[in-house]
């Protein structure tokens, strides 16, 4: 695995060998026409068109996004990632207008008829600051991917920290992302990507890097500038086209190796079928003339374990291994190229007897109790497992190896996210959603163990979506600061499976980065 601190020995080099200058020019387009943009409303004065609302964090003073100004007539703004809305209404200017103010995780101050919102004067070249109360304990800070991330701070001729912040790559939406330093840059993959010229996109994984902080880019509170590989139109191209039809997804994206020059990187792969099968599974190997993961082998489906989820290195007194978290890190294999495609060398930290099959379970005891140890062709030990050997009282709860409880000892079942080493709280810690929570999937929680495999208990909930989802977080190690005391996260915002039919503009099915104080009392 690679580490933060190598850095490319070929750095002046070209990251996109196999993009036209044609493309490069294209793919510079969307931050060219934002400059040109922010130019021309400066100079001709189309900035001083507009009344300027930016909401602030009335603990930090940092813009907050996702935040909604609804007028009484329901005319609906969202908050850009600078906290900025630029209005201009023809009818509503020049005169007192009230509006409603909400955000997931925040919380604007009723007014004695229980509103929560404000009555302003909007008036073209004028501008106010409102602060709003932050609920969560993780702080929003900006939108990752898609269109008009910055959007209202140029219109309101605000200047902004990324290179494209209105258009990038041609995408509209990404679902979840994996990523990894690789060969001295962070390399990063999503899902299904939307496209503007077309309500079909890439499905086949759209590829992106950007410099660690140490190297130039930019600092995580302040956003990500990505540089996307991209076809001859300037849409993100397919990174992960393997063979077959329907949909290619990848994850547990592994970049091994110390050297730079001697890293190779993987990711598991898989096809889909409608509506959402799995029909094919296996490990692809990236390609760096072309940029492109290529097909390497392909896995029984019928095998147990195989990678899956966000993958971190930790050697212990027999080895070092790989773990796949997703988000508990219960699957394991040595850390070599070799033994990653070698699904026989596959494990899984578990109290089932060695072979066991989801219809075939027994429970391995020492003196009464059940024995936890590592096992090679087992099915993985994750939650749902463990709550239904509960259920059907193979398993006594005391002896489960996931104890995440809220305040009031309600068990909180987590879905997705990741588990990281942290130095400042000298701890695993793992970011994950809860699966059933207060929306079904929009709840993000803290947790810590001694242990890598737990036994995890305690929790606390860092971040709400209310009737909405946030799923697949990850946490990005390489972008830790102050010693692990600040990390960050981002998750897939989106109305799916929230049951919400409304979905936020711009917003929807996109990245949303997070930032957690890990010295913040109410995490302990």
């Amino acid at each position: 695995m690679n580490h933060p601190g190598n850095h490319n020995r070929n750095e002046t080099k070209p990251h996109m060998k196999s993009v036209s200058m044609k493309t490069i020019t294209m793919q510079t387009k969307p931050f060219l026409s934002a400059m040109i943009l922010a130019i021309a409303c400066c100079g001709q004065g189309m900035a001083h068109d507009y009344f300027v609302i930016k909401v602030v964090d009335e603990e930090t003073g940092r813009g907050v996004p996702l935040i909604e100004l609804q007028t009484v007539n329901n005319i609906r703004l969202y908050t850009d990632s600078a906290g900025i809305v630029a209005f201009n209404e023809p009818g509503l200017m020049d005169q007192s207008v009230y509006f409603h103010i909400s955000g997931h995780g925040y919380e604007y101050p009723k007014d004695g008829f229980g509103f929560r919102g404000k009555r302003l004067s909007p008036r073209a070249g004028e501008s106010v600051t409102l602060k709003i109360k932050r609920v969560n304990i993780a702080q929003r800070l900006y939108r990752v991917t898609g269109a008009g991330i910055y959007r209202d701070s140029i219109l309101a001729g605000q200047s902004v920290s990324t290179q494209r912040p209105v258009l990038n790559g041609q995408v509209l939406g990404s679902d979840s992302v994996v990523n990894a330093v690789y060969k001295g840059k962070i390399h990063w993959f999503w899902g299904d990507t939307n496209q503007p010229s077309y309500p079909l996109g890439n499905f086949h994984v759209p590829g992106a890097v950007s410099r660690l902080p140490r190297d130039g880019g930019l600092d995580p509170e302040q956003g990500v500038d990505l540089e996307y590989f991209v076809d001859e139109t300037g849409f993100a191209k397919p990174m992960a086209k393997m063979p077959g039809p329907g949909p290619t997804w990848i994850t547990g994206l592994v970049a091994w190796g110390d050297e730079p020059v001697d890293q190779q990187m993987f990711a598991a792969y898989v096809k889909i079928a409608p509506p959402l099968k799995v029909y094919e599974r296996g490990l692809a190997k990236y390609n760096d003339d072309k940029n492109e993961f290529e097909k390497l082998v392909e896995f029984d489906l019928d095998a147990p374990l195989y990678p899956n989820g966000h993958p971190f290195e930790h050697g212990d007194q027999t080895g070092r291994y790989i773990y796949f978290g997703d988000p508990f890190p219960t699957v394991r294999v040595h850390s070599s190229p070799q033994a990653i495609q070698d699904l026989s060398q596959y494990e899984t930290y578990t109290c089932l007897r060695q072979g066991s099959r989801q219809d075939s379970i027994e429970i391995e005891r020492e003196n009464g109790k059940p024995k936890f140890s590592w096992k090679t062709d087992t099915i993985p030990y994750t939650p749902e497992l463990q709550t239904r050997l509960i259920r059907q009282g193979h398993l006594e709860p005391e002896s489960a190896l996931f104890q995440l409880t809220d305040d009031d000892g309600k068990f909180v079942e987590m879905h997705r996210g990741s588990v990281r080493w942290n130095e400042y709280r000298q701890r695993w810690i793992m970011i994950a959603t809860q699966i059933n929570g207060s929306s079904l999937l929009g709840e993000v929680w803290y947790a810590e163990a001694e242990d890598l495999v737990g036994p995890w208990r305690g929790a606390r909930k860092i971040a709400s979506h209310d009737k909405y989802s946030f799923y697949n977080p990850k946490q990005h190690a390489m972008l830790d600061k102050e010693g692990g005391r600040e990390i960050f996260f981002e998750g897939t915002y989106t109305h799916t499976f929230s049951g919400n039919p409304d979905q936020t503009p711009r917003y929807d099915y996109n990245q949303i980065m997070y930032k957690l104080d890990l010295s913040d009392p109410r995490l302990h």
